[in-house]
């Protein structure tokens, strides 16, 4: 019996604008609505707007909050001050990932909002919740009670500024700040997901589909997660599922900065302190092919003489840079900057040059 797909507060917006639609993490989303290299360039040179009414939003509260969250998160939230957000994991005991994620220090005592990935909303609560047995903790998925905006792109300040009527010039990367959409609570961070700069807004279903048409009045482009994953690919981001996973480690995706070791614990801290010591037997890498030919997820990655010694996990002609570039995951020995790897891709062989994973230089306001 096939899963009845969940749609968001704007479904019948993009069937009205004609987005391409395709089911994606259990949710009907848009593709595209004209074009994915159009809409990529409008983020990278103008503004564009995402709905990611499909991310997870997980409360936790209580006495013991602060405590629990640095339990089950890589990152230290004690250092955060109200307003703040952090990207991190939860990790299994092994050091694979649970889900990579968002954390934001409300401008409540002892509360903290978890934003995860769509597809691991149901996992990760229930995965907290199994963790929280010494904890007194208030755990809340709220998920069908939020939508979600991105806005991005370096006219995103100013243009969603004026639809706001506030300034937002002074939130600053990776803060946020609370404010009314009508007369319930939103939530605006200077976060993203394409290596451009932009916000994050939360806010009732209904209020986000009031935002959503105001954008679009006011020119901002609407974008599809086609070139959602175009850009965050480009920036060098991880997706869920490809570049982390149960069986990929932040340290093996080259993502162990987000791993505080030097706090007191975390689930996975013994593994990432192992694996970060003696290494791991793969590692993510960036690879640029001198030819226009595409690596797809599940190429295989071939030394000289033929050998697989890995695969390729998300690949593109990149559209801003006009190179085929990927992400792939190697054996380790053959991970090195400069190193010559090769992708087959159908039955031709494409050689390779190992390169860093970050191919575009983001534009953060920093």
């Amino acid at each position: 019996m096939e899963e009845t797909l969940k749609t968001t507060c704007l479904y019948s917006e993009h069937i009205a604008l004609g987005a391409k639609m395709s089911p994606f993490a259990g949710f009907m989303m848009p593709i595209q609505y004209t074009s994915i290299t159009d809409e990529h360039n409008a983020v990278r040179n103008h503004c564009g707007v995402f709905d990611v009414s499909h991310m997870g939003e997980i409360f936790i509260s209580g006495p013991d909050a602060e405590r629990f969250v640095n339990h089950i998160f890589t990152g230290d939230v004690r250092p955060m001050t109200e307003g703040q957000c952090q990207y991190g994991m939860m990790l299994y005991p092994d050091g694979g990932t649970v889900d990579d994620l968002l954390v934001y220090k409300e401008y409540r005592k002892n509360h903290y909002l978890l934003v995860v990935n769509a597809a691991n909303v149901e996992k990760d609560e229930k995965w907290i919740r199994q963790n929280c047995e010494h904890f007194v903790v208030n755990i809340k998925n709220a998920s069908p009670s939020w939508g979600q905006l991105a806005v991005q792109g370096p006219e995103a300040e100013q243009v969603l500024g004026k639809v706001l009527g506030a300034d937002l010039s002074g939130i600053e990367f990776y803060h946020f700040v609370d404010m009314h959409l009508g007369s319930k609570r939103a939530i605006v961070s200077r976060t993203g997901y394409t290596g451009e700069d932009g916000f994050e807004v939360y806010a009732a279903p209904e209020a986000i589909v009031r935002l959503w048409k105001e954008l679009l009045a006011a020119g901002v482009v609407p974008c599809g997660l086609g070139c959602r994953d175009t850009l965050r690919f480009e920036a060098g981001l991880p997706l869920y599922g490809d570049e982390l996973s149960a069986d990929i480690s932040p340290v093996m995706a080259g993502f162990s900065m987000f791993c505080k070791l030097d706090k007191e614990e975390f689930i996975g801290k013994d593994a990432v302190a192992v694996q970060k010591a003696e290494g791991t037997a793969k590692k993510l890498v960036g690879i640029e092919i001198a030819d226009k030919a595409v690596p797809r997820a599940g190429y295989p990655v071939l030394l000289e003489d033929g050998t697989q010694v890995g695969v390729v996990t998300t690949g593109y002609h990149s559209i801003t840079l006009d190179k085929s570039v990927c992400f792939a995951l190697v054996d380790s020995a053959y991970g090195k900057l400069g190193g010559s790897l090769s992708i087959q891709i159908h039955r031709k062989v494409f050689p390779g040059i190992v390169v860093k994973k970050r191919f575009y230089q983001t534009n953060y306001k920093k």
